[in-house]
């Protein structure tokens, strides 16, 4: 273990980790949009400038390694005027008009905007409204006006592919999304394209994800800081879930741990547990985006039905299994055969081929993970 010392609070880290590593082990903020904890460090967006003594300049917290009894400030006027300074660059090319509003917090999405800002421009119209990482470092740093011009990039918004829309109008070039993409993922599924002042985040020959070998992870979804990366179905749901519940995918035997975010009873997203050594974060496209979608799906079955007369009628659960009895006691064994599916918890199949065995007699049992 080291110590170090972080505006005047003394803080023991563990050796190699970076100075932002350990201030956020002690709880002492530092702004940051292109870090993350799953990704290398980078050090592009700046915003986690701080002061070292006896060290030049402002090196980034993101890439300096903790050093044994290193002194460290984080929140000086002179990092916060060059943390200004970084930010106002940034907001040029990202819509930022109620960031420096002084009535932000009294607005709510159907007042009349006092300043005429487009539509597609205000915050309190973005899905990712104050669950914004661009927000929060905003009022961090306390910046009250943009002088430099502002460009909006009228870049067509992407719905062409499955589960999410791009919407690179609303991206700061984090890389982020690159990043985790081929980091973690392996999948090289998006990268920067062109160079300079022209650079976008999107797919060799600007093809669709699906042609470019995007697996539907949704990990640049979940690591995106804006709201350039959005889940389709999660837009409409809320700024934010009422609660959170912790749960084991059933999709398959692997046990990842998913936190499904919930309004009342409905699950409006399924985000992977990031402190689970299994999944580590991560998800497949099934765990990621087919909950929500098949649990309230508009076709599912909610209660069993009973084929009278010719049709298909609602009936009670103790209806269907009594005529499920019945007819199971007429057929042998040999006869019958039961199938299950990844879709139940891996308890439920647990017993289905305990029934099919112990009490149908027969061995006669499949698990499909396609159902």
């Amino acid at each position: 273990m080291i110590t170090l010392t972080i505006n005047d609070q003394q803080v023991e880290a563990s050796e190699g980790m970076t100075v932002l590593e350990a201030a956020k082990k002690a709880g002492i903020y530092i702004p940051t949009l292109c870090y993350h904890e799953y990704l290398s460090p980078y050090g592009g967006c700046r915003m986690c400038v701080v002061e070292i003594e006896n060290m030049r300049g402002f090196p980034t917290a993101c890439t300096t390694p903790a050093d044994n009894g290193m002194v460290v400030k984080t929140n000086t006027s002179q990092l916060q005027e060059f943390r200004r300074g970084v930010l106002e660059l940034i907001l040029t090319e990202h819509p930022h008009v109620c960031l420096i509003c002084d009535r932000k917090e009294r607005c709510e999405p159907f007042d009349i905007c006092l300043r005429n800002v487009a539509v597609t421009e205000r915050c309190v119209l973005c899905p990712k409204n104050r669950r914004c990482e661009l927000q929060e470092v905003f009022d961090y740093v306390g910046l009250k006006e943009v002088t430099l011009p502002y460009t909006y990039k009228e870049l067509p918004v992407h719905t062409e592919d499955p589960f999410f829309d791009r919407d690179y109008n609303l991206c700061i070039l984090c890389g982020r999304c690159v990043r985790v993409c081929q980091e973690v993922r392996g999948a090289s599924a998006i990268a920067f394209t062109y160079r300079g002042s022209r650079t976008l985040v999107g797919t060799a020959f600007d093809r669709p994800l699906q042609e470019s070998g995007c697996q539907f992870c949704g990990a640049c979804v979940d690591i995106c800081p804006t709201g350039a990366l959005l889940e389709r179905s999660r837009k409409w749901e809320g700024a934010k879930a009422e609660r959170e519940v912790v749960t084991t995918c059933p999709y398959c035997g692997v046990g990842c741990q998913l936190k499904l975010q919930l309004n009342g009873d409905r699950i409006i997203e399924s985000l992977p547990k990031r402190e689970n050594a299994l999944n580590k974060g991560q998800a497949c496209v099934k765990g990621r985006f087919g909950i929500q979608e098949f649990v309230h799906h508009p076709e599912r079955l909610r209660t069993p039905l009973i084929k009278r007369n010719g049709k298909f009628e609602e009936a009670t659960w103790d209806e269907a299994l009594d005529i499920v009895a019945n007819a199971l006691a007429s057929y042998k064994a040999d006869e019958l055969a039961v199938i299950s599916s990844a879709k139940c918890t891996n308890e439920d199949n647990y017993v289905a081929q305990k029934f099919a065995r112990a009490v149908l007699g027969t061995n006669n049992i499949d698990h499909c993970a396609r159902l």
